[in-house]
């Protein structure tokens, strides 16, 4: 017969029995979900427009206002005084003179989408590209704002977009990473752009840097496949003895799953990054040829090559935090870089059109933040780091072609209309993959975490 416990210690015993009932039953929970293929593919939470993301990115903050936000009056008041509120990461009252484009703008295709001469080959295309001139984001500074670009926060280390996406969706080709960045060199804040962080490690960006040998030590030494198969049976055995023995160790889960996902590479990955198979048409309007190892082609190609092989999330990043668009002395630093990328990117774009998967994969082109629109020196030919207005552009998966979406006040200062976020961004990129932005969390110290914290909206305005 039960009795209630008499004395302070006899109760203490019993309570510590049921609070360690309770922290078993949770701890089997975990064990659980640890034992669980973290990389299967799951359903999202609603019907999905786009299949994957193809995330291009180009560091150091590309001028809105000689790419793709046209603003007559900048031109016509070049010269002129006004007072600026913000400058250098510094609010106040400050005289400054506006600074017309150094690229004319032409209008392209039956849209009319004005677009400056740095992009004729993007232009060409632009009927399928929906440009978003009313973005804006919190800083100015380009490891903050390159880091909130990437995971949604710009003050503390987050979960990568990618990374996220390969949470809530994992992977359908178990023998390639879901999340990969191609890329030179690291942007601003590093490979934290492309890190999992809290999420378990196997959902951080697997990074691929352009050359002869784009995944070191891919291929296998022992060339005998069944004695490769026999060696990756006997070390899966080994593992999983010893992560038996080990509580729900997400760390060593992770490096056990990149193994097999090692070997599965080894077969899938150089045939991936091999383009002899590539038609000489193909090759030329990616800009690259068929031995090529590296350049901004090589890199549209491939991801194109990846994301047909069932990669859920490519980063293509054009240079590093050296020699990239931050052009405060010279705005002509512009005109090589989108030489650079122009028509790779049009190239992608006309290639996945061709192939149908342009309907199926979202295409983000953005930058940390624009360029201001006016200087303190009248004759300077650079500009400066402007957060309060900018210009990014999506294309494919759901979104509408041939539309501008926002507005700048007259001269590309602030937003004036339908003004875009970061956390709208990632919310609408989201959404279109099938997720709920506000649904996708995590349970990290006590608290669930998101991509966009407890902001975002779904641009409901430019989709299909």
């Amino acid at each position: 017969m039960n009795r209630f416990p008499t004395t302070r210690r006899e109760f203490l015993s019993r309570a510590s029995g049921g609070f360690a009932a309770t922290a078993l039953a949770g701890l089997c929970g975990d064990l659980q979900a640890a034992s669980a293929d973290p990389l299967a593919p799951r359903s999202g939470h609603h019907a999905a427009k786009a299949e994957r993301v193809i995330f291009l990115y180009s560091t150091g903050g590309t001028s809105h206002v000689d790419s793709f936000n046209h603003r007559p009056q900048l031109i016509a008041d070049h010269g002129k005084s006004i007072t600026a509120s913000r400058w250098l990461n510094k609010s106040g009252d400050f005289k400054r003179f506006l600074i017309k484009p150094r690229y004319a703008f032409k209008q392209y295709g039956e849209s009319g989408t004005w677009v400056s001469d740095l992009f004729p080959h993007l232009g060409s295309v632009i009927d399928d590209v929906c440009v978003l001139n009313a973005m804006h984001c919190e800083s100015d500074g380009h490891d903050k704002a390159t880091l909130a670009a990437h995971t949604g926060s710009a003050q503390f280390a987050r979960p990568s977009a990618g990374s996220w996406v390969s949470y809530g969706l994992g992977t359908v080709n178990q023998n390639l990473p879901s999340f990969m960045v191609l890329a030179p060199a690291a942007p601003y804040a590093g490979a934290q752009t492309w890190a999992s962080d809290f999420l378990p490690a196997c959902h951080q960006g697997t990074h691929v840097i352009p050359g002869s040998e784009p995944l070191p030590n891919i291929r296998p030494q022992d060339t005998d496949d069944a004695l490769q198969q026999m060696e990756l049976a006997l070390r899966r055995n080994l593992n999983q003895t010893h992560l038996q023995q080990r509580a729900a160790d997400q760390a060593l889960d992770a490096r056990i799953r990149s193994f097999e996902t090692a070997f599965g590479m080894q077969r899938e990955a150089p045939e991936a990054f091999d383009l002899s198979d590539e038609t000489q048409a193909t090759l030329e309007i990616y800009g690259t040829e068929r031995d090529a190892t590296a350049g901004f082609g090589w890199q549209c190609l491939v991801a194109r090559r990846l994301a047909e092989r069932g990669v859920r999330f490519l980063e293509l990043i054009d240079v590093g935090s050296n020699s990239n668009w931050d052009s405060h002395g010279n705005m002509g630093d512009h005109q090589r870089l989108a030489k650079a990328i122009d028509k790779p990117i049009a190239g992608l774009l006309t290639d996945l059109k061709q192939r149908g998967m342009l309907e199926s994969t979202l295409v983000v082109w953005t930058t940390e933040f624009g360029r201001t629109p006016f200087h303190q020196n009248a004759n300077h030919a650079g500009r400066e780091h402007h957060n309060l207005c900018f210009s990014s552009w999506m294309a494919g998966g759901g979104v509408k072609g041939g539309i501008v979406h926002g507005h700048s006040d007259e001269y590309g200062i602030r937003t004036a209309e339908d003004a875009v976020h970061t956390h709208d961004l990632h919310a609408t990129m989201l959404h279109l993959l099938g997720l709920d932005h506000e649904r996708l969390t995590y349970r990290h110290a006590g608290r669930d975490y998101r991509l966009t914290d407890v902001h975002g909206r779904v641009v409901q305005e430019i989709l299909t």
